[in-house]
């Protein structure tokens, strides 16, 4: 089943990662919609409500609440591996949280993950100098033998070069360098995914990629990667942008350039891991959900603050200021901490097997996996109709300038792309993170990256749009695009 929903929505992942700086502008004109009076002026009523959200967030007691409580998670447990035992006590850590808080119904639903770990990793230029050469395997490589790989080194710019009739027929016994330009995270990660597998087909024994960042000082990059079925597995790991550009200039200059590998790395059996799950019970139609969620897994670089702990973090914390609030929604409001997303939205897979026949009740869904910096509104998948009532409801926001509401060219989330591709309308949270892949799955994804004042407004952000589609007195509308387009890429095999 892994196979064929990863092979469906790796490249909806990668392209439904939205950086602020990168949008064109599809934000709506207040001309372009039209809403029935009633549901405007419902809408409207909320302004109240949304503004003690904000306003308890903001400059009350919950102020510095988001912050506080992630930081004293990702200090107590850094580094939340799939498969790892500690992940496991992170996951435990936060039911306990959500139960603290008096959320309701709170469990772990069990789910199956991978568990790849890295063991030691060297990598040294030999020619034409001889120099350390920092790498950072790729999640689910495979090792060098025990003497390690000592290979001449070809690099190329894209996988055209790659296949070229001069550059495929020199590859043979080499080490292939892929020094790709950063255009954008969606188009630039495919070299981080498949590259190994494009240098194992021409004969290469290693590759090794330019990090996946627009910016760079010396920082490694790590992420999955996917052998492709039939192809010889081959190690893979990521060098700095600055290393890539000097192999290059070494190549330019036609020099002969010689590395030696030395990584190890353990796969083991598959693990199992729970998805963390905390409501607020709907007080009329509580079998409707609407459903707030982000990841607890991380990278075991950095502490995973940014990826995905302010995410994941702002979800349940909604809900905590929402009952201590005293609201309570029509509908119940289900906060979803996803389990195992870094090695292929594993968690949300099994969710979704689980809960498959239950989605028609599912009327709104939400995931922050893009970074909680200055919240500016909501990106959503949910049709023209649904736009405006997001728009509606983003005005709201305005005594926190949060109130764009920006449509997705695809779905929307990781976990939650392929419901929000093709059958419930979502959104994800649109912030100020032009700057995102500077620390994405680095060293650098620490605290330091967060500002307490920008989860706080993002909370009550999350927290307001939540409420609002909970409690509205119509189900929030499905599209002809969002009910019924290419339900293949939710149905579990």
């Amino acid at each position: 089943m892994r196979l064929l929903v990863l092979s469906i929505l790796l490249p909806v992942l990668a392209t439904s990662r939205i950086i602020h700086g990168d949008i064109k502008s599809n934000e709506i004109k207040e001309d372009e919609c039209i809403l029935p009076d009633a549901l405007r002026q419902e809408i409207r009523s909320y302004e109240t409500v949304a503004n003690t959200i904000i306003n308890s967030l903001v400059n009350g007691k919950y102020k510095g609440g988001t912050y506080k409580e992630l930081a004293k998670f990702v200090d107590t447990f850094g580094a939340r591996v799939s498969g790892t035992e500690n992940l496991e006590d992170a996951i435990d850590y936060a039911l306990d949280l959500m139960k603290e808080y008096e959320l309701e119904n709170v469990h772990g639903e069990e789910a199956q993950v991978p568990h790849w770990v890295r063991n030691h990793e060297i990598g040294e230029l030999i020619s034409p100098r001889k120099a350390s050469l920092p790498v950072l395997g790729l999640g689910s490589s495979v090792s060098t033998p025990d003497e390690g790989i000592e290979a001449e080194v070809i690099v190329v710019n894209t996988f055209d070069e790659l296949r070229s009739e001069n550059v495929s027929k020199e590859v043979k016994g080499k080490i292939v360098v892929y020094n790709e330009e950063y255009v954008s995270y969606g188009e630039t990660v495919q070299y981080r995914s498949q590259g190994a597998s494009e240098a194992s087909k021409l004969g290469a024994v290693a590759s090794l990629i330019g990090s996946v960042t627009p910016f760079s000082m010396s920082t490694l990059h790590t992420g999955w990667q996917n052998y492709e079925d039939g192809v010889t597995p081959i190690p893979t790991a990521c060098i700095t942008k600055e290393d890539a550009r000097l192999l290059q200039r070494y190549q330019d200059r036609g020099e002969k350039i010689v590395v030696k590998l030395d990584l190890s790395y353990t796969r083991y059996n598959d693990s199992t891991s729970r998805n963390s799950v905390g409501e607020i019970e709907g007080s009329t139609d509580p079998k409707k959900v609407v459903l707030v969620s982000g990841h607890l897994d991380s990278w075991d670089v950095g502490v995973g603050a940014m990826d995905d702990g302010g995410g994941a973090f702002i979800s349940w914390y909604a809900l905590a200021v929402l009952k201590g609030l005293g609201l309570k929604a029509k509908r119940t409001l289900r906060a979803v901490l996803w389990t195992a997303e870094e090695p292929g939205l594993v968690g949300w897979e099994e969710y979704n097997r689980t809960h498959f026949e239950e989605l028609s009740n599912f009327t709104f869904v939400m995931e922050s996996d893009e970074g909680t910096f200055t919240p500016l509104g909501i990106e959503y998948a949910a049709g023209a109709e649904g736009g405006c009532i997001i728009q509606e409801i983003v005005n709201l926001l305005a005594p926190i300038n949060a109130t764009q509401a920006v449509a997705s060219k695809g779905g929307v989330g990781s976990d939650i792309s392929a419901w929000t591709s093709h059958l419930i309308p979502g959104a994800s949270l649109l912030n100020a993170n032009e700057k995102y892949f500077w620390f994405h799955h680095t060293q650098a994804d620490r605290m330091e990256v967060l500002d307490p004042d920008d989860l706080d407004k993002a909370t009550a952000l999350w927290a307001v749009v939540s409420y609002i589609i909970a409690d509205l007195t119509e189900d929030f509308p499905r599209t002809r695009d969002n009910a019924h387009s290419n339900m293949v890429n939710v149905i579990p095999t």
